[in-house]
């Protein structure tokens, strides 16, 4: 049985590549996209309890990774989805901008696994359980 479905969201694709092989190692199913375009129409057609975001994103339209939080956040129905930003930007500024989207953590980069690890499992115990989601309008 699976912790958990994550959806990584990160234009680095060693980054990805890591993210893929450590989350999975700890029993996650992981799916990976690159761009904030990606993300949103995989939320569309996919159940994700958990979603590890990059603040810095290239897309079609610009969409940032505070962009990207921000469109998950307003999908019709709400979803059940955890949110960590992950990021190398550590201003103060930054950290606001992205909970007041909704982001549910932020961690920059570098991190170590184990706490990330940790703040994964932090953050899916506050979730509540739901069943399978319909489709969703995102």
């Amino acid at each position: 049985m699976s912790a958990g479905r994550i959806l990584v969201v990160d234009d680095d694709p060693q980054i990805r590549r890591v993210m893929r092989t450590t989350l999975s190692a700890a029993g996650y199913e992981v799916t990976a996209v690159s761009t904030g375009d990606e993300a949103i129409e995989s939320v569309r057609v996919n159940r994700y309890d958990l979603i590890l975001l990059d603040m810095n994103l290239p897309g079609l339209n610009g969409m940032d990774g505070v962009e990207t939080c921000r469109m998950v956040r307003a999908a019709r129905p709400p979803l059940d989805t955890a949110i960590i930003m992950l990021t190398v930007r550590d201003a103060e500024k930054d950290k606001v901008a992205a909970l007041d989207a909704g982001a549910d953590d932020y961690v920059t980069k570098p991190y170590s696994t184990p706490e990330l690890l940790a703040r994964i499992r932090a953050a899916l115990r506050r979730l509540p359980s739901s069943p399978e989601a319909s489709p969703r309008q995102v």
